[in-house]
């Protein structure tokens, strides 16, 4: 290492290149309004500089040593903000406090400046960021790929109760953390045609051509490993025109068409995930699909042609790529597209190559969400890659009927294309096929797969499927986000659990013991006021620290059941207006979440929380005992707070219907306790914890499955007098009195008998758990009890443990970065 890049690693610097990077690099005086922001921007760079003296390092010993990169393809990586997680990483805090005294600013206000990484939805976006984390703690090389996306994907807003969505302008004053890589902007091709010719030996090729082209152009940035000197990347694509505009159309006074292209190329990576229920939606999805599959495979390869030349005959060996979810699917069909058009590769020795590198992480149960796409629209878009996708169906439907002679609609299950008025493509099942390995992200998840929606390949390749149950890292997710416990940790068992989260079993044997519950209780105490001040400062609701705190925040989606807890709410409400208060345990309830924005139930849904926390927030009689808020614009940096100060996580999606979560490993890590169906990775932390320090509830999903055959929401309404009494104030339009029938297909879902949801099927035994979870709380002892087991008990859902299971037995990667 160099001697510039020596200093670089030096905390004692760390003042001196502070002022440097605000009075040079940005060009500032310390007289203005604006010194926190640019103090914040000065901040982020001189961090860079350490982080970026550590990455030519790690990628210099990669290269010497010959390591095994895996690419993570990604359309959302859910960073959240970057300066905390890098003070962590790089053991810096306190020399930063002590850098930051002379400016008579604490490091908290600098924090504040940055704006959460707009990059990502919710949990597989997460996840994403969590694994990078993983990977560079575990010094393995991993690059992740990504969208670069402008404007994240929407600012909620509460209006009149409703979600209205605004551009969420992340990069308005641009990302110090990234850093642009022109010489690497790789060529996207759209439209065309395929050509057909024979190369200078006589073999017949194809060629993509007439092609609409945009430019990919690449940003890094960096990602540290906790305290190991291993720092990967991140590597995110911009999209850009080929030429800046049509200078004839300008000259000739066209001033929108000579721009067009321009905008058009751009649009790409504009605004996460586009509404598809319009076609112009539709095109804009796949077309960034596409985007990140093609400039991330392009990067690959062309880095390995920088050192090996034409011969790919170690690349599977030195290279793997994972796809977390079906979105990147369409990148094993670009890669046969690369290797056969591009390096002249044989079909088979192509083929070999790509099923060898490739592997499928598939994270829904739900049908609609595996990824069909119209062949006329695919086709339109990627001709060569739609030739491509129909040789592989041809060649594996072979194989099929080997397997199976004569079960012509068994083929036809199986077909990567689904015939019909209009074919469709069947994404989630080319993952499958050019894949050599398919996982699930929990163990019913995984087994659910393989016996429904993938049965039938699991029956032909049973070698490919595997379980992989998801985490979260405790780097952000319990030592950044609470410092209290975290310290607490530290002093009981020693610093190792952040890297080993299984040393928190050591914590069992405490659970029992007064004096350690106290201080922690007291921890507990002080996340819970941290957190009603953030619901003070955002809801406008005063949440009291000694009430309940019961907390469901994530995606606003039917299948997740935001409306099953909206209506034990109120339930809750006519129990204490009549008078019926006996046993009841004051509690404040908080949702947070945002609903796709075109996705009408799932914004009816949060219309109806924000209703009924009106109605309940402004009543007197309910003030001791019920308090309602939903918390706008959801994002990581909230849930930072959150998860540290909940009692109560609600895990109450339909059993059968949610893959995973990591939302419940979060809380489950930082004390609270779950309620929940046997759904997801809801199994295994009630495995972990023990039935007794877990509320359970619900119908299994064999039961849900069962339930079908003779389903009478209003039969169930009729025989329980609560849920009446809650559909009739539901009926009566009590909560929307102004407002006439707004929520009547609220109440036409819940009574259907076709609800795929079963809302009324398990409200009666979600409301006496609820009441099992009162009489627990008010022990104090016994709460305090429970609360230190489910963080004595969370190591297994450190996304180390993951990310070790895919290396050992997905990738290969065996050999770490040092």
């Amino acid at each position: 290492m160099n001697q510039t890049l020596a200093r670089a690693l030096k905390a004692t610097t760390l003042e001196e290149d502070l002022q440097r990077h605000y009075s040079l690099t940005l060009g500032r005086e310390d007289t203005g309004g604006d010194t926190d922001f640019h103090l914040y921007q000065a901040l982020a760079l001189t961090l860079r500089d350490r982080l970026v003296a550590r990455w030519q390092d790690t990628r210099e010993h990669c290269r010497e040593q010959g390591c095994k990169t895996i690419n993570y393809l990604s359309l959302e990586f859910l960073m959240g903000r970057t300066l905390g997680n890098a003070l962590l990483n790089l053991d810096l805090e306190e020399p930063v406090r002590a850098a930051l005294q002379s400016w008579a600013r604490d490091l908290e206000q600098l924090e504040d400046e940055e704006l959460d990484a707009g990059l990502g939805n919710g949990g597989l976006g997460r996840l994403a960021a969590c694994f990078l984390d993983s990977c560079a703690t575990l010094e393995l090389p991993v690059t992740g790929y990504g969208i670069r996306y402008q404007y994240g994907m929407f600012h909620q807003r509460i209006e009149n109760g409703y979600q209205v969505e605004y551009p969420d302008r992340w990069l308005r004053h641009g990302n110090p953390w990234e850093i642009e890589c022109p010489e690497a902007t790789r060529r996207i091709r759209f439209f065309g045609r395929s050509e057909h010719y024979h190369d200078s030996d006589g073999a017949q090729r194809v060629r993509w051509v007439d092609t609409r082209d945009v430019l990919a152009v690449p940003y890094d940035i960096p990602v540290p490993g906790y305290r190991n000197g291993t720092v990967n990347t991140l590597r995110l694509w911009k999209a850009e025109a080929t030429d800046e505009f049509d200078f004839n159309e300008f000259n000739a006074g066209s001033y929108t068409d000579a721009v067009a292209a321009k905008n058009e190329a751009e649009q790409i990576t504009m605004v996460l995930y586009p509404n598809d229920a319009s076609e112009q939606g539709k095109v804009l999805r796949l077309r960034q699909q596409y985007f990140l599959a093609s400039a991330s495979l392009q990067d690959v390869l062309a880095r390995w042609v920088t050192v090996h030349g034409e011969d790919f005959s170690g690349f599977a060996r030195g290279n793997g790529f994972q796809l977390n979810d079906t979105h990147p699917t369409i990148a094993i069909a670009e890669l046969m597209r690369l290797l056969l058009d591009e390096h002249c590769l044989g079909w088979n020795e192509a083929w070999v190559i790509t099923n060898a590198t490739m592997a499928y992480t598939n994270h829904t149960l739900l049908p609609e969400a595996l990824e069909k796409w119209s062949v006329k629209l695919f086709g339109e878009l990627f001709p060569r890659l739609l030739e491509i996708i129909y040789e592989i169906n041809a060649r594996f439907l072979s194989r099929v009927a080997d397997h199976w002679p004569g079960d012509t609609e068994r083929q036809a299950r199986m077909s990567l294309v689904e015939e019909g008025p209009e074919p469709m493509l069947r994404m989630a099942f080319l993952g499958i096929v050019g894949s050599h390995s398919v996982n699930g992200v929990a163990a019913l998840h995984t087994r659910l797969l393989t016996e429904g929606l993938f049965r039938d390949f699991h029956q032909l390749m049973p070698h490919k499927f595997n379980n992989k149950t998801n985490g979260v890292t405790p780097r952000r997710w319990l030592a950044q986000c609470n410092p209290g416990l975290a310290e607490l940790l530290n002093e009981t068992l020693g610093s190792g659990w952040v890297t080993d989260l299984d040393q928190l079993q050591a914590l069992a044997p405490l659970a029992g013991d007064s004096n350690f519950a106290e201080r922690y209780m007291a921890i507990r105490r002080d996340n819970k006021l941290d957190l009603a001040r953030l619901v003070q400062e955002r809801c406008n609701v005063s949440f009291a620290p000694d009430m309940l705190f019961d907390v469901q925040v994530k995606r606003i989606h039917e299948y997740k059941r935001q409306l099953l807890n909206i209506l034990h709410v109120i339930h809750l409400y006519a129990r204490v207006l009549s008078g019926n208060t006996a046993d009841i345990q004051p509690r404040c309830v908080l949702f947070g979440g945002k609903a796709a924005p075109g996705y009408a139930m799932a914004k009816l849904i949060i219309k109806l929380i924000n209703n009924v926390a009106t109605v309940v927030n402004r009543d007197p009689r309910l003030h001791d005992w019920l308090r309602v808020a939903f918390l706008p614009d959801y994002r990581v940096t909230a849930m930072e707070v959150i998860c540290a100060g909940t009692d109560l996580s609600e895990q109450i999606s339909t059993a059968g219907k949610e893959a995973s979560g990591t939302g419940n490993m979060k809380f489950m890590m930082n004390g609270a306790i779950t309620i929940g169906t046997l759904d997801g990775a809801n199994i295994e932390i009630r495995e972990a914890v023990g039935e007794d320090n877990f509320f359970l509830f619900g119908l299994t999903a064999e039961e849900v499955e069962a339930r079908r055959q003779d389903y009478d929401p209003d039969a169930l309404i009729a025989a329980d007098q609560d849920l009446a009494r809650v559909m009739q104030l539901l009926d009566s339009g009590h909560f929307n009195l102004l407002e006439f029938g707004i929520f009547d297909p609220i109440v036409a879902a819940i009574r259907s008998g076709s609800d795929p949801w079963m809302t009324a099927a398990d409200f009666r035994s979600y409301v006496d758990t609820q009441q099992r979870v009162d009489a627990c709380y008010r022990d104090t002892a016994l709460w305090a009890r429970k609360s230190i087991l489910n963080t004595a008990s969370s190591g297994r859902f450190s996304s180390d443990r993951t990310i070790r299971e895919y290396a050992d037995e997905i990738w290969f990667a065996d050999r770490p970065v040092w």
